[in-house]
């Protein structure tokens, strides 16, 4: 299971929620940093779900930790691919 950013989701919101996963939250924002293996494609959609499934993971996993103030969902389908 994945959290990914909701489509759709107003950029405001989804930028605050992003700065909440890299800041407070603790996940581990690197990757989506410059050169980090997962910058590209450089949107803001893209480091959002990457932020939000690592503060899930970290978090235990559990679907309230897949919300960003109704920003996010959870997906089955590997949001990678």
């Amino acid at each position: 299971i994945w959290c990914i950013s909701k489509p759709g989701s107003p950029v405001g919101s989804l930028e605050a929620a992003l700065n909440f996963a890299c800041g407070e939250g603790g996940a581990d924002c690197g990757s989506i940093q410059g050169s980090g293996a997962c910058f590209q494609p450089d949107t803001l959609e893209s480091h959002s779900s990457f932020a939000f499934n690592s503060y899930f993971h970290k978090h235990g996993r559990n679907f309230w930790n897949c919300y960003f103030n109704n920003n996010a969902l959870l997906t089955v389908s590997d949001p990678s691919k």
